[in-house]
C-alpha cells in the first residue's frame, strides 16, 4: 500500500479508536478518580510499549532526546489527566468535539513557533473554528446547566499539547521510527505517573472494590488501543503526511464519540450540532490544500 492510501487507512483506524476513547474514559471514571485514571492509563501503556518497543530506542540519538522528553509530556503525560478531570464535569461527546480544535492549534503553533507558512484560508479557518468552539461551550453551558463548562478549557489545553507534539515530530523526530518516538516518550513519564498512582490509594483499594475493577478493565482497553497502539499509528501518520492532515483525525472522531454518547444517554441539542459543524468547517478550511 502506497503512502497516500496508507495515510487514509491510518486516519480511519485512528478515528474509530480515538472516537471510542471518550466513552471509555467516562466508564473508567465510574470507579476511579481522575488522577487514578490518568496515571493508570500511562502506567499500563508504558508496560505494553516497553515490552514491544524497548529495542527501538537505539534509533534515538543525542539530538533527539530533548524533543522526545518535551513531546512525551505535552502529548502523553498531561492530556490523560486533563481529559479525566474535564470529563468529570462535561459530557464525553462535547469533550471529543472540543478536542477537534487540535488542527487549528497545529496551524497556529506551526506559524508562531516553527515558522511554517500558511494561507489566508487557513487563518480564516482557525478563526471560524475558534468561533465555533466558543459557541459550543456557551450553548453547552446553557443546554446542560448542571455541568461546569469552565472545565472545557482543560480540553483546549490538551489540544494545544497535541498540536505542539505534531509539529515537534514533523520537524525534529521525522528520521526515527514512530515506535521509537512513542516508547521514548513513555520512558520519561512512566515513573511520575506510577508515583501519582501509588499516592492516589489505587493499590490499597483495587482488590476490594468491584466497581474499581470494572473501571480498570475499561482503562486497560483504553491504554492498549487508545494510547499505545493509536500513538504508534499516529506518529507514523505524522511522518508520512502533513502535520495538519495527521491532526484531521478530529473530523470523524467526534462522530464516533457523539454516537457513543447518545447511546449512553447524553443530551446533545440542535445548537450544539450547529456549533460542532462550525468547528469542523474551520478544521476543513485549515486543512484545505493550497492552489
Amino acid at each position: 500500500m502506497n503512502n497516500n492510501n496508507l495515510k487514509w487507512f491510518y486516519l480511519l483506524i485512528l478515528s474509530i479508536i480515538w472516537g471510542s476513547s471518550f466513552i471509555l474514559i467516562k466508564k473508567g471514571l465510574v470507579g476511579l478518580t481522575d488522577y487514578q485514571l490518568g496515571s493508570l492509563r500511562i502506567v499500563l501503556t508504558s508496560i505494553f510499549l516497553f515490552s514491544v518497543g524497548f529495542k527501538s530506542i537505539r534509533q534515538i540519538r543525542k539530538k533527539h532526546w530533548i524533543w522526545i522528553v518535551i513531546s512525551g509530556f505535552v502529548s502523553s503525560f498531561f492530556p490523560p489527566f486533563l481529559f479525566a478531570i474535564a470529563q468529570n464535569h462535561i459530557d464525553s461527546a462535547v469533550a471529543s468535539i472540543l478536542n477537534s480544535i487540535t488542527p487549528l492549534a497545529t496551524v497556529l503553533i506551526g506559524i508562531i513557533m516553527f515558522r511554517i507558512l500558511c494561507t489566508k484560508g487557513q487563518i480564516l479557518g482557525v478563526l471560524v473554528g475558534l468561533g465555533g468552539t466558543l459557541m459550543l461551550i456557551l450553548v453547552g453551558a446553557h443546554f446542560n446547566s448542571d455541568q461546569d463548562y469552565w472545565y472545557s478549557t482543560l480540553i483546549i489545553i490538551a489540544a494545544i499539547g497535541y498540536a505542539l507534539n505534531v509539529n515537534i515530530i514533523k520537524k525534529y523526530l521525522n528520521d526515527i521510527s514512530a515506535l521509537a518516538v512513542t516508547t521514548g516518550n513513555f520512558i520519561f513519564i512512566f515513573l511520575p505517573a506510577l508515583g501519582i498512582l501509588y499516592f492516589s490509594g489505587f493499590f490499597e483499594t483495587i482488590f476490594q472494590n468491584k466497581e474499581m475493577q470494572l473501571s480498570f478493565i475499561y482503562v486497560a482497553i483504553l491504554s492498549l488501543f487508545g494510547t499505545a497502539i493509536a500513538k504508534v499509528i499516529f506518529n507514523k501518520l505524522v511522518q508520512i503526511a502533513t502535520p495538519v492532515f495527521a491532526s484531521s483525525v478530529t473530523y470523524t472522531m467526534p462522530i464516533v464519540a457523539v454516537v457513543w454518547g447518545v447511546i449512553d444517554g447524553e443530551k446533545f441539542g440542535l445548537m450544539q450540532v450547529i456549533a460542532a459543524a462550525i468547528v469542523l468547517i474551520g478544521v476543513y478550511m485549515t486543512n484545505k490544500k493550497r492552489n
